[in-house]
């Protein structure tokens, strides 16, 4: 049986029980005993190649001790025991970051577990099916991805949580071109639940040669999450890819703190990331940055962010939306900060309909190193295939989609790779435009392809999501401007 039906089939178990309301509240419950699961079976890998190691949690709360037996605790004593002794005792673990890092870890990832389910069969049933799943396996791990896709579109279909999520294919496609390397620092400050850093790894592990290049492995990726349930799936995701003690996945929100009081030593070799778009901030923390660029805008606050974490030559990649391209005001003292800091060499302009069904909001990702100011920006539009009118969750976005885009880059190499970019050719898909031009354009970079005449479209379905799209720019204009109002008014007060 495969992964995606054991998971199914779990959801069909807990939609039985009437404690559990709402894909939410089912995903939580599937999360945390996920995470207890692998878990354990890293501990079993660690056992063995380890002599007299000692787990961090007490025998009786590892999987294998309660959970792993078909025939072992069920009904109200499966409850009982869950309810008042595994997961209060876990979290009340007394496991210093410092001396006991793989403790402080499941006591971090379990923080805000809560057992929704009310009947214990129902649990243990699921509890049984989980069993089925062999973490220890490296082809059961490897389709572990697939268990992930089903779970991030229950994240969609969940409500408002669809900012955890960026397509495989998007995340695969930037990490290629950001191409890291073995001892270097790569960082995801908005990580969700880990696809850019999860991708980043399988690349890195590569280039593993030796037990130090090994070892070198474990501190190379970090990030931080805002929100609990996506942090815990990080977590979860780092374990599964080969990471002992994630403990660099960090759950707070990475903007609050004084921009200023970034150190040289958390400076970081490059970032991959997706950070959240079209919301605002809590009050207060625009605060944290310079005065003349406050805003409550997320992904601006994050650029700014981006560009200063970064080392002299370090790289990024940012996926964000067209209103941070041609947005005004703030929005351009920012984008003039990344033009005269950062050699921003790159463009790619992503698809509608890439992040359907939860945004119709056109997306792009900048590519850019910092220490050398921009002197001319390449853009590349990636178009819908052919024959496709739009991406949607049954028919995403493939890697193969960006394939004209990687061979026209170089091949997949380094950004850092100056000289395959001196190669480059303008053709129907890829263009250039001097920071001059830009200059005059007081920095709105929302440039349309130059060699594509503007047709006009009667397709019903496009000239509605572009009227979404619209009219999501129109309500990002809208609340920039109550934004701006509020200081204006709060200054006055």
């Amino acid at each position: 049986m495969s992964i995606s039906t054991i998971i199914k089939s779990i959801q069909d178990i807990m939609r039985k029980d009437a404690g559990v309301d709402g894909d939410a509240q089912r995903l939580s419950q599937l999360s945390w005993l996920l995470f207890l699961k692998i878990f354990d079976a890293q501990e079993e890998e660690i056992e063995f190649e380890t002599e007299n190691y000692k787990s961090p949690i007490p025998d009786k709360y590892l999987w294998r001790n309660w959970a792993a037996n078909k025939e072992g605790m069920t009904g109200d004593a499966l409850l009982d025991f869950t309810n008042n002794e595994l997961i209060p005792e876990i979290k009340s673990l007394q496991t210093p970051k410092d001396t006991n890092p793989r403790g402080f870890v499941v006591r971090e990832g379990m923080s805000e577990a809560f057992n929704y389910m009310k009947n214990g069969t129902l649990l243990r049933q699921v509890i049984n099916k989980l069993n089925e799943i062999d973490f220890t396996s490296s082809e059961e791990r490897h389709l572990f991805g697939d268990l992930y896709e089903q779970l991030l579109k229950d994240l969609q279909s969940a409500g408002n949580s669809g900012e955890f999520y960026t397509p495989r294919a998007v995340t695969r496609f930037t990490v290629q071109m950001i191409n890291p390397q073995l001892g270097e620092s790569i960082y995801d400050p908005a990580c969700g639940t880990g696809g850019f850093l999860a991708c980043s790894i399988d690349l890195l592990k590569e280039q593993i040669k030796t037990a130090k290049d090994q070892k070198m492995l474990q501190t190379s990726v970090s990030g931080v999450e805002k929100k609990q349930l996506p942090h815990l799936l990080c977590t979860t995701n780092m374990m599964l890819h080969g990471i002992e003690v994630p403990q660099q996945i960090r759950q707070g929100n990475t903007l609050n703190r004084p921009l200023s009081s970034i150190d040289t030593h958390e400076m970081v070799d490059a970032i991959v990331t997706n950070p959240p778009f079209g919301g605002n901030e809590e009050d207060g923390i625009e605060k944290n940055f310079p005065s003349d660029m406050q805003t409550r805008e997320t992904a601006d606050l994050f650029l700014q962010y981006i560009i200063e974490v970064l080392k002299d030559g370090g790289r990024a990649a940012v996926v964000l939306p067209d209103g941070t391209l041609f947005g005004e005001g703030v929005k351009t003292k920012i984008k003039k900060l990344l033009l005269d800091e950062c050699n921003l060499h790159t463009l790619v302009r992503l698809p509608n309909s890439v992040f359907a069904p939860y945004t119709s909001i056109k997306t792009n990702i900048l590519f850019f190193e910092k220490g050398t100011p921009t002197k001319e920006v390449w853009y590349y539009e990636v178009p819908l295939p052919k024959g496709v009118k739009a991406f949607n969750k049954t028919k995403p976005m493939k890697l193969d989609d960006f394939s004209d885009c990687t061979e026209w880059w170089g091949k997949g190499k380094s950004i850092t790779d100056k000289t395959k970019r001196k190669n480059r050719q303008e053709n129907e898909l890829a263009w250039r435009v001097s920071i001059d031009d830009i200059i005059a354009r007081n920095y709105n970079l929302d440039i349309k392809n130059p060699h594509i005449e503007e047709a006009i479209n009667h397709d019903p379905e496009e000239l509605l999501s572009n009227y979404a799209e619209q009219q999501a720019q129109i309500q990002g204009l809208r609340d920039q401007l109550k934004s701006i109002l509020a200081d204006a008014l709060e200054n006055k007060g």
